[in-house]
């Protein structure tokens, strides 16, 4: 089944009491959560703890808060339009537009896939030595564990990933307990202050926090609900994608803020820069005095990448029926999404050795940075529109704080950019780079003030699954 087959498949209004109601609303925003623990998050929270302690927490609490307000508009997209941020595109966009939006976001997706896969591979040669080249093969199987899945419903997949976060958030609290922190500390840890050697790796926590393909996930996975009806029943479904938002991303902030607090009390207390994973899983045990510290780590970094794995090619089969609107087999379509990912990881990993893998994560994030406000700005756009929203359209207010907030991760991405690719582009590149450069600048402002299509009825009303030519309606039940 494909993510629009299962539109409509749970019906909270059919439950029987408030609370049973609300439970029927949770998890599509635990789904999108795992986005935000992803290796290269583990990445930047390691090397942010390794090297100047708690002083970045505050980072951690800012790009939270961040990453909530741009979930919720996307949840309410989905809620309020029963489009996602894709299915929106192509109907307010004119479509050579949308045709360079899917470019820009299906290397994202890969890019982000990318890393997903590195830290599956990683884990799994930290847990069983298997070489890296192989294990990354082994984690292109998660594909057919998402399509098991999918055959009994989303609540059997919301199911896993609840499970496999909850390992991970097990996990690393132990680790925390094992370190034994300074709280005392962490306090003076949420004072906002920057020095000039800290700014790159907060701009890189920034960064790599509001990943794109979550708010295509978000804005679809809210429409496995069924449509409220009538106005009550709508305010009562977006309070409830709220809460669910608040709740899964909060866990993902405490799960970020074990894996910095972690390496502030193990390796900067040691005097240890570290920035690789594998280099921090083996320094953990020496240092905490157990060898049970490796092991937890390592459980935990491969359940957030098969996590992430899983959501990722979720989200590659949603942006591209999405944009595009093919017809063909889902299964062919995540297997392509899958082995796009696959083949640079084994490419790179067999031609450069394992110590590719840290290169490698920065170039995903760096990818991810730059195709991030081609999915913020146009999510601001529809919900602010009366004419995608209706009646439900963003206060000024809050478009006004989303816009702010938007500028502020552009350009911390911006400089991320222009800093690593001045470090690492040779100086015949840097013309083509400029260039790009400029096209993408236009292209943002394009989307920020062009008038936008109104939605038509064809994506306004619940959209036929464009993978079978007579899809059978599944019929809506509650928990």
């Amino acid at each position: 089944m494909s993510p629009q087959q299962l539109a409509g498949t749970l019906a909270p209004e059919q439950a029987r009491n408030g609370l049973r109601r609300f439970l029927v609303y949770l998890g599509p925003a635990t789904l999108v959560s795992v986005g935000y623990m992803d290796p290269g998050n583990w990445a930047t929270d390691i090397e942010g703890g390794a090297r100047f302690g708690h002083h970045l927490l505050w980072v951690l609490v800012v790009a939270n808060g961040i990453a909530l307000l741009m979930q919720t508009l996307a949840a309410r997209l989905g809620v309020v339009a029963r489009l996602d941020l894709a299915q929106a595109c192509r109907a307010c966009y004119p479509r050579p537009v949308t045709y360079v939006l899917f470019a820009l976001c299906e290397v994202a997706i890969i890019a982000c896939d990318l890393a997903e896969v590195l830290g599956s591979a990683i884990a799994l040669n930290l847990l069983f030595g298997i070489p890296l080249v192989w294990g990354a093969v082994i984690t292109a199987l998660d594909v057919f564990a998402l399509l098991a899945l999918q055959r009994f419903g989303m609540r059997r997949l919301e199911a896993l990933i609840i499970v496999l976060v909850l390992t991970v958030g097990a996990c690393l609290g132990i680790e925390v307990w094992l370190a034994e922190p300074t709280w005392h500390s962490l306090s003076d840890a949420l004072s906002p202050r920057l020095d000039a050697a800290s700014v790159y790796v907060a701009v890189g926590i920034l960064g790599a926090t509001v990943m794109p393909h979550n708010l295509y996930l978000h804005s679809s996975l809210v429409q496995t609900r069924v449509a409220p009806l009538g106005a009550e029943a709508r305010r009562r479904a977006l309070r409830f994608n709220f809460l669910d938002t608040l709740i899964a991303l909060n866990v993902a902030f405490c799960i970020n803020a074990s894996i910095l607090i972690l390496a502030a009390d193990v390796f900067h207390a040691a005097g240890l820069e570290v920035t690789d994973l594998r280099e921090a899983q083996r320094l953990l045990s020496p240092l905490l005095g157990t060898g049970f510290a490796g092991l937890l780590f390592a459980v935990a970094l491969l359940c957030a990448g098969q996590s992430s794995t899983i959501t990722g090619t979720l989200a590659g089969q949603i942006v591209m029926q999405g944009f595009l609107r093919l017809r063909g087999s889902p299964v062919l379509v995540r297997m392509i999404t899958r082995a796009i990912a696959i083949f640079p990881a084994v490419l790179v990993l067999g031609t450069m050795g394992e110590d590719a893998t840290v290169p490698l994560l920065v170039a995903t994030q760096v990818v991810l940075s730059m195709q991030l406000p081609f999915a913020l700005v146009p999510l601001i756009r529809f919900t602010a529109s009366c004419a995608v929203m209706g009646a439900y359209v963003n206060a000024r207010t809050i478009t006004g704080v989303a816009a702010i907030a938007a500028t502020l991760v552009i350009a911390c991405n911006a400089w991320l950019v222009v800093q690593t690719i001045t470090d690492h582009l040779p100086p015949a590149l840097m013309a083509m780079a400029l260039v790009v450069g400029i096209a993408a600048v236009a292209l943002l402002a394009y989307l920020a003030v062009t008038p936008l299509r109104a939605p038509d009825e064809a994506f306004v009303e619940p959209l036929r699954d464009p993978f079978q030519d007579s899809p059978e309606p599944i019929e809506a039940r509650p928990l």
